[in-house]
Formats: structure tokens, C-alpha cells, sequence
């Protein structure tokens, strides 16, 4: 299975997020902002996805936090979340965006 960094300023979204993708067999690291996942992507660059929200209080964005994530990580697969119609950033065609509220099956759909 992946082994994907979270991020998600919310507590409660995060907290299901990090639930569903554990219950999947998924190795997850969660974070509550685009700064402290740039922390956690320097100290280990061994994640196969990133699975961001888009608009996080700090000083990076889920855009940003991709950019940064793709010059540490290569290979690394992005999926965006967002409750915004907010695709300006998205940039790369194998990238996923997920709209907000989603379910469980269709986070699994886009981590296929």
C-alpha cells in the first residue's frame, strides 16, 4: 500500500481522512497545515502521495506545499481537496482534486 502525508487544517476531516486511508491498509502521516507538512516532507522524503487540502491558515497553500513537494519528491502523486470550485493551481495532469465534502470511496478511487 502508499505511504501518504494528509494534510487537512481541519481536525475532525483530517481525523476521518487519516481513519479511512489507515482502515485501507495505508501507512499515513497526518498534518494540520501546508508548513508543517513541508517540515515533515524535508525530515522524509519517502512518501508516495500527498493527499492536501487546498486552503490551510500559514504561511504555504495545498498549491504551494505540491510545488515544494514535487522538488523534494519527484515521483510523488498529489491529490487536492477542496470545498472551493478552486482549480487555478492545479497544473499537472496525473494530479487528482477531490471536492469537498467526499466520501470514502472516492478517495480510494483516487489514490487507484
Amino acid at each position: 500500500m502508499a505511504k501518504i502525508l494528509l494534510v487537512e487544517d481541519e481536525m475532525l476531516v483530517r481525523e476521518l481522512a487519516f481513519e479511512d486511508l489507515t482502515d485501507a491498509g495505508h501507512d499515513v502521516t497526518a498534518a494540520g497545515s501546508g508548513d508543517e507538512a513541508l517540515v515533515i516532507l524535508r525530515r522524509d522524503q519517502s512518501f508516495d502521495v500527498l493527499f492536501t487540502d487546498i486552503r490551510m491558515p500559514g504561511e504555504i497553500d495545498g498549491w504551494q506545499l505540491a510545488e515544494e513537494a514535487r522538488e523534494l519528491i519527484p515521483t510523488l502523486k498529489i491529490i487536492f481537496a477542496t470545498g472551493l470550485n478552486d482549480d487555478a493551481g492545479w497544473k499537472k495532469p496525473e494530479d487528482r482534486m477531490l471536492a469537498k465534502p467526499y466520501r470514502k470511496d472516492e478517495l480510494l478511487q483516487a489514490l487507484a
